[in-house]
């Protein structure tokens, strides 16, 4: 049986909204900091920013990313 041809567009224009979708919420946990910490074990730990081990590395963290502001 032949497929309707409005079937095949709500399909294709479906998929592309889905793709859509998924590329966007990549995108925003992207956008999130983190932090991932390995110990010697090889044990892995998710850190979260709003944590209070998770603070304490961020800020330690900017101070060595960011360049000191000297005033110039």
């Amino acid at each position: 049986m032949i497929e309707k041809p409005h079937r095949f567009l709500i399909d294709r224009v479906s998929s592309y909204g889905e793709e859509g979708r998924a590329y966007l919420r990549r995108r925003k946990l992207r956008g999130k900091p983190f932090a991932r910490v390995r110990y010697r074990g090889g044990e892995e730990v998710a850190l979260d920013p709003e944590g209070e081990r998770g603070e304490t590395l961020f800020a330690v963290a900017r101070e060595l990313i960011e360049p000191p502001d000297d005033g110039r």
